[in-house]
């Protein structure tokens, strides 16, 4: 009234004040109703603002209202700047002491930049802006309709504007603020933060920050395959059943890497059994666990039946076989670490050869479905023990689909698997680490590489397209070379690669040392014997073209390599056959050496 009336409270009418008596329980009880009473001061957001928006309108709306029905002498202007004004005393109060409170909170915190405005980036904006670690500074976004805004006065810039301002405010962690579904961006986002050396988290899923569950610490450091992975080819169902749904199915090796990821996804399409076969007692213990705890989550009506035992053990595993009434068997017991079977050639022979000769056998003989062997882009024109043997893994497949025509046998050739025991990721990520040095064994050696859900999805539905002793490869994409890979990963955890011999790592880089090639190693794989292959029904699964099998009755073959003693005679022998295997000069010098 004073400011309508321009002057002092003592001109105001007596009989004016008595609007208040309606106003001011009346507004109490609004706001108690919408919760504003209820609202923590610090954790205001835009539904505490609406509360005090619409309470103070129906304040204002009583005040208007009182004093038309009592003409109580009120300017019909004052409640607009009555509105004005309990808006800015209630709201105006509440959030000075907000941005007090997040101003003394940012003492101490780490910059940070969130990659992505969305919906995603906002909420995760609202979590940080109440952590004790991180204070967001920046948002960067692709959309350009979004960039030059600001969300919660912080900026959002495009990519090529922010790096200036990153390096400006010594920013060193981004947070990738991307849906789960765009997995393409969410690389490009984290690939475009590791070249600029940020160490880089991904956010919690959107549903997770809409309700309220995440914390701070759900932030997790980025992996190496959503930077090396591909965008997800969603499997066909009907492959995926085909072999699996309501049958026996047996998986050897069952605890290793490729085996224990094959049985997570078969679990999920209704096998009537699920037959555990595994050499390690630790491996096997833990799978079935793991196992039972998702039958267990998911109500999954499928029975589990764990075996110790060895591939080469032809009448444990006929036995398995009849008793459980198997119909499909994953092939995926093998010794596969290079420098071992290198130097363990008898048994690498014994594992790798004669198991898939014995198990192929028998699964032929008890009139098995479908036989699929895990093969690997080494068993192409060998130049070590390991791939040799798994070249006559092969060849031991292809000599089973001819005696046994009634079961359809395949071979699934492809590359290395992201994150598998003894592949490089997760050395590279212990020596990292240990503070480095990172260890290579040549500049130029490149690999192939793939996810293990990925090979395991392709693996099962590849299954189902066998006919008579196919060999399918996977597509790989394109092979990465190993230095690259040992960047990216540095980069992941906020680190330099450091490759001048000549000069000490500085700090916040990590040293690369080359070791030359190990005996055996090639500095490129292939993936194809013939040179040809073949479209299938699926984009990522090539179908080798079809060729005969050079070794008339592997059994023997196999046989005769086991009678000899000494690892340069096995290796000699295999040079002798069929395989294409060329021994390394280095290998072999050595041996004759011993």
């Amino acid at each position: 009234m004073a400011l309508r009336l321009d002057g002092i409270f003592t001109q105001i009418n007596p009989i004016s004040w008595m609007t208040l008596f309606m106003v001011i329980p009346s507004t109490i009880l609004i706001f108690g109703r919408l919760g504003l009473y209820r609202a923590i001061v610090r954790f205001m957001a835009e539904k505490a603002v609406a509360s005090i928006l619409v309470g103070a309108f129906l304040s204002a709306v009583i005040m208007f209202a009182t004093n038309l029905f009592f003409t109580l002498g009120v300017p019909r202007s004052v409640p607009v700047i009555y509105f004005s004004l309990l808006v800015l005393t209630t709201g105006g109060t509440r959030m000075l002491m907000r941005t007090l409170h997040l101003a003394a909170k940012d003492v101490g915190r780490i910059p940070v930049v969130v990659y992505g405005a969305g919906e995603t980036g906002r909420l995760l904006m609202r979590s940080l802006q109440e952590s004790r670690n991180y204070r967001p500074s920046l948002f960067i976004d692709d959309n350009k309709r979004l960039q030059g805004t600001s969300i919660s006065d912080i900026p959002v810039l495009p990519l090529e504007t922010a790096k200036k301002t990153i390096l400006d405010q010594g920013i060193k962690i981004a947070l990738i603020a991307i849906g789960q579904n765009e997995r393409k961006a969410q690389r490009q986002a984290a690939s475009a933060m590791t070249s600029l050396g940020l160490e880089v988290r991904m956010a919690p899923k959107l549903s997770d920050l809409m309700s309220g569950r995440v914390k701070i610490s759900a932030l997790r450091k980025l992996r190496i395959e959503e930077l090396l992975g591909r965008d997800v080819v969603e499997p066909d169902t009907n492959l995926m059943n085909r072999t699996i749904q309501g049958q026996s199915v047996m998986i050897t090796g069952a605890g290793g890497s490729i085996g224990s990821e094959l049985c997570h996804q078969i679990i999920r399409h209704s096998p009537r059994r699920i037959v555990l076969f595994e050499l390690s007692e630790h491996a096997l213990y833990k799978i079935t666990e793991e196992l039972r705890d998702t039958i267990k989550a998911h109500k999954y009506l499928v029975e589990l039946v764990p075996v110790l035992g060895s591939v080469v053990q032809q009448e444990i595993i006929e036995n398995v076989i009849a008793e459980n009434a198997v119909e499909a068997i994953f092939h995926a017991a093998a010794y596969k670490h290079v420098p071992l079977v290198e130097e363990n050639a008898i048994e690498g022979i014994r594992n790798n050869a004669l198991g898939t000769y014995s198990t192929a056998q028998a699964a032929g003989r008890l009139g098995v479905h479908n036989f699929v062997l895990i093969s690997t882009d080494k068993a192409v024109r060998p130049t070590n023990i390991m791939g040799a043997t798994k070249r006559l893994a092969e060849l031991a497949v292809l000599e089973a689909a001819d005696t046994y025509p009634q079961t359809k046998f395949c071979s699934v050739r492809f590359g290395n698997v992201l994150g598998s025991s003894g592949s490089v990721v997760p050395k590279f990520e212990q020596q990292i680490k240990m503070g480095g040095p990172l260890t290579l064994t040549h500049p130029d050696i490149t690999r192939y590489f793939m996810t293990v859900h990925e090979a395991a999805q392709l693996v099962i539905q590849a299954s189902a397209m066998a006919t008579r002793g196919d060999v399918f490869v996977l597509d790989m994409g394109d092979p990465i070379r190993i230095i690259d890979l040992a960047r990216t990963m540095c980069s992941i955890n906020g680190l330099m690669l450091h490759t001048d011999k000549t000069q000490e790592a500085p700090k916040g880089s990590i040293s690369l040392e080359i070791t030359g090639l190990r005996p055996g190693e090639k500095l490129y794989e292939e993936l194809l014997v013939t040179g040809t292959e073949l479209n299938t029904s699926h984009s990522r699964i090539k179908r080798e073209q079809h060729t005969t099998n050079q070794i008339d009755e592997i059994g023997p073959v196999i046989d005769r390599l086991l009678q000899l003693r000494g690892n340069a005679a096995l290796a000699e022998a295999l040079a002798q056959l069929p395989l294409e295997y060329k021994m390394d000069q280095r290998y072999h010098a050595r041996l004759n050496a011993s």
